[in-house]
């Protein structure tokens, strides 16, 4: 099961940089840097991805932005639900696709279109995402689809991922579980 921390300012600083990412490593196989809120995003991409690659990641990612993400070399982008248009241009570069989708519609267009992976939320309950999803929606997403579906939202507990792993989800994707 693909264990994908997603970070954010709350957990990963870049004043402890290195020493964020060792404790992100010990527990994800795969990481994107997401940060919604910097003006500085290009000059950490930068930096997160040169470091994040001296750990044992499977794939590092950036959030959002495809030419940043094959500038410097990520392995792939996490692009949002609103950039399906993307995903051909993601993967004409060459980059790893994984884009978000609420939707068993959405998730089936982005299978359609060539992602490689999913994120599907909210499964649990998420500060400001609405009503959760739940497992057996999961489950539905997951049987319809031949990619990896990777749930996400409100994983913050070794429970909630047993839950994802026997709706059959290839993985989960977390912010807090791995802060």
């Amino acid at each position: 099961m693909i264990a994908y921390a997603i970070t954010d300012p709350t957990t990963l600083n870049f004043q402890t940089l290195s020493t964020d990412l060792q404790r992100f490593s010990n527990n994800a196989d795969m990481i994107v840097y997401r940060d919604k809120s910097t003006h500085t995003y290009a000059q950490n991409a930068k930096r997160f991805i040169t470091e994040a690659k001296k750990y044992p990641f499977n794939k590092v990612l950036l959030h959002s932005n495809v030419t940043l993400a094959y500038q410097l070399k990520a392995d792939g982008i996490h692009l949002t639900s609103i950039q399906f248009s993307k995903i051909e241009e993601a993967k004409k570069l060459g980059l790893f696709v994984v884009i978000s989708t609420h939707t068993l519609q959405e998730a089936k267009r982005a299978e359609i279109l060539g992602a490689d992976m999913i994120t599907f939320s909210a499964i649990f309950k998420t500060p400001n995402k609405g009503e959760p999803k739940g497992v057996a929606v999961l489950q539905e997403v997951v049987t319809k689809l031949s990619l990896p579906v990777i749930a996400l939202g409100g994983i913050v507990t070794a429970e909630h991922i047993d839950q994802c792993e026997q709706s059959g989800a290839g993985g989960f994707a977390s912010i807090r579980y791995f802060g």
